[in-house]
């Protein structure tokens, strides 16, 4: 009797055909007695979700949004030797077949009778079927009968559609891991590259990891995935498509990857994400291109400035959170841990924008998107402490108080509607007398801001801050005018652009165009009217006493890190019990904010302070941001008048008034001194209130 070795090769394959059909026989007829016969037509190639790319202003990536990252591309802007990795390793008689591989399903029974080992015989068109239609082909299912169906959907789709349609698709639609659906993602995410840069050796260590996207990651298991692209290189030169010698030389090429899981504007996605999402454009599924007004080299400083200022910030003594840098508790002194702990991380945001357009050019919104995707920039409601004060002196100015006018900082008593008594203190606890309007905001003295609200109205206070676009709602009481109410970080720091350009209110942009994968444009956001938010001339004086502010005032410590010929002004925030700190600041093109503090109120450490915690990340922001660009000036509007003063009475400078008290204050024309009724801005705020 013959052996198996002696029968003729066509019997050999018959053999064992015949007797997997015969076992297979129970399971054919079970399933057509019980599983009805699917619906939808599995031989069809559709188009996938597409990721949304959002773009920076310069048009690189910046973010992406969708349920599966992918990014189809056409098979004719790929070198050729991408598709020929692919089958190479997964389908060789691929051009030859009708959409099963008969030589291949022979095999395949012939291993597993003779030698019991198993080895898939689906063709690159079978894959597809099964992959882009798995609530039909579920590739799941092992039984005969689904096996059956999907061949039968292979040769259907062999019928409709070109090699090449279906290569494509075939591309397009593989899972390469990590979220990276298709040849374009997998490019990118393992290369940094697209699809059509990619070298041979990169095209192979790709088409190495369908197979096991986890094995063969080339991030992961670099060992794994060489050894296995060598293989493929190996196939592709024995299959015609390389010489030995293009093989050998990609099997020596160093296996170079990047790690694209993180990406750089996640806050600025996720908002994004939402306004495509309200003007109806469905950026989810869709594959449209969002360019934003975010300046990339722009977002990684303020990025980069926060996280490393935080991790300074938990190094210091008294620090009262985590130090979530490096997973250590804080040691405390025996003063210290009279002070309860916060078992939490220190947060932050960072927000630049042009204050004459409200294009945002970087928005952080935490120290780490990773442990926290809440959006504290936007979605945050904090205290903005002492930074309200500009606004405070601006309504004091717009209604003729001067910047010279002296008023005392001193105890106040002041008598709620409710009966109890608000006392305002300063952070060094100490009252300095009688101080000029310059004076007492350079200093951040509390009940000179308290005295002026009063006087003014805080009504009038709130009605201009909100002109200048604060939404947040702002309490009638003393309080606000040193920054008790909430604000939102975006919106607070957009109205401070109103004193960066002339009195106008701008609102935060964020888009400038979508475009669908066409590259037809399907939304571009309107912008609001200009609307006045203060008189300019207001708003230069503001702005030249929060240079002092920088200078020498409680923010000197940013002056140090931008260069001096940049100008800046702005200025510092402290709650009480040294919870949240700020800065907000400006230059001639941008204006900036900083806010620190715990997500659930708490003191970030005692003395804790604006100028020294939340003015150097802004400085280091803004620093970074004139790196090899030219700043520009601050012009005195028409309406304001130059005059040389002394800095410690406020009155004109004379020939006794020592050089360093001279200085040059401005006015609006007419209430200089020696006008046609300046000595009624001359005017003196006592105490209030007993």
């Amino acid at each position: 009797m013959p052996t198996a070795r002696s029968l003729p090769p066509a019997i050999l394959w018959f053999v064992p055909s015949a007797a997997l059909l015969l076992a297979a026989a129970p399971w054919l007829a079970a399933g057509a007695q019980s599983t009805p016969a699917p619906t939808g037509e599995p031989w069809r190639i559709i188009t996938p979700p597409q990721v949304t790319l959002v773009l920076g202003r310069d048009g690189s990536v910046i973010g992406e949004i969708g349920r599966e990252r992918r990014l189809s591309v056409p098979l004719r802007t790929l070198p050729k030797y991408v598709g020929q990795a692919f089958i190479a390793v997964e389908d060789k008689r691929f051009y030859q077949h009708d959409g099963v591989d008969l030589v291949g399903v022979a095999g395949a029974l012939k291993d597993a009778v003779t030698r019991g080992n198993i080895r898939g015989a689906s063709t690159i068109t079978q894959l597809l079927v099964g992959n882009m239609h798995p609530d039909v082909i579920d590739r799941r299912d092992r039984s005969p009968t689904r096996k059956l169906r999907e061949q039968q959907a292979a040769r259907e789709m062999e019928k409709r559609y070109s090699k090449e349609q279906i290569l494509e698709a075939f591309l397009n639609q593989l899972d390469f891991g990590r979220g990276a659906f298709g040849i374009e993602m997998a490019a990118r995410q393992y290369f940094g590259k697209a699809a059509a840069d990619l070298s041979l050796a990169e095209a192979a260590s790709l088409a190495s990891m369908p197979k096991s996207p986890t094995i063969y990651d080339p991030s992961r298991n670099p060992d794994r995935n060489r050894e296995r692209r060598n293989t493929v290189l190996a196939l592709m030169a024995e299959q015609g498509y390389l010489t030995p010698a293009q093989a050998a030389v990609a099997q020596r090429a160093p296996l170079k990857t990047v790690n694209r899981l993180d990406k750089l504007a996640p806050w600025v996605t996720d908002v994004v994400r939402v306004q495509a999402e309200r003007a109806g454009v469905t950026v989810t599924t869709g594959g449209y291109r969002i360019t934003t007004t975010i300046d990339p080299a722009l977002q990684r400083s303020a990025q980069r400035a926060l996280s490393e200022g935080i991790d300074e910030i938990e190094q210091r003594p008294g620090f009262r959170g985590l130090r979530c840098a490096t997973r250590v508790p804080p040691p405390l002194s025996a003063a210290a841990a009279r002070t309860p702990r916060t078992n939490a991380c220190l947060e932050g945001t960072v927000v630049v924008l042009d204050p004459t357009t409200g294009e945002v050019r970087a928005l952080v919104g935490g120290r780490d998107y990773a442990r926290s995707s809440f959006n504290r920039a936007v979605d945050g409601n904090r205290q903005p402490g002492s930074s309200f004060k500009a606004f405070v002196y601006a309504q004091a100015m717009s209604q003729g108080v001067t910047a010279n006018a002296l008023v005392a900082d001193t105890a106040l008593r002041v008598r709620l509607d409710n009966g109890q008594i608000y006392a305002p203190d300063n952070a060094d606890h100490e009252f300095q007398g009688l101080l000029t309007l310059r004076e007492a905001l350079t200093r951040s003295r509390n009940p000179v801001a308290v005295q002026l609200a009063m006087s003014v109205g805080m009504d009038s206070v709130i009605a201009l801050a909100r002109r200048a676009g604060l939404r947040a709602p702002i309490a009638p009481y003393p309080s606000s005018a040193l920054g008790a109410s909430v604000v939102q970080p975006l919106d607070f720091v957009a109205a401070y652009a109103a004193f960066d350009n002339g009195g106008v209110s701008v609102d935060p942009r964020f888009i400038t165009r979508v475009e669908d994968r066409t590259g037809r444009t399907v939304f571009v956001p309107q912008g609001a009217p200009m609307r006045s938010a203060m008189d300019p001339r207001v708003a230069f004086i503001m702005r030249d006493i929060m240079k002092d502010v920088v200078e020498r005032g409680t923010a000197t410590a940013l002056r140090g890190l931008v260069p001096a010929r940049v100008p800046v002004a702005g200025k510092t925030g402290t709650t009480n019990d040294n919870t949240d700190v700020w800065f907000v600041g400006m230059t001639p093109e941008l204006v900036a904010g900083v806010w620190l503090g715990f997500d659930r109120p708490a003191m970030i450490a005692p003395g804790a302070a604006g100028g020294t915690l939340a003015a150097p990340i802004a400085g280091r922001v803004l620093a970074s941001a004139y790196e090899g660009r030219t700043a520009g000036l601050w012009t005195p509007p028409p309406g304001v008048v130059a005059v040389e003063l002394d800095r410690t009475t406020g009155a004109p400078a004379d020939g006794r008034t020592p050089a360093d008290r001279r200085y040059t204050e401005w006015f609006l024309t007419g209430t200089e001194p020696g006008a046609v009724g300046w000595a009624l801005s001359l005017f003196r705020l006592g105490p209030i209130g007993h």
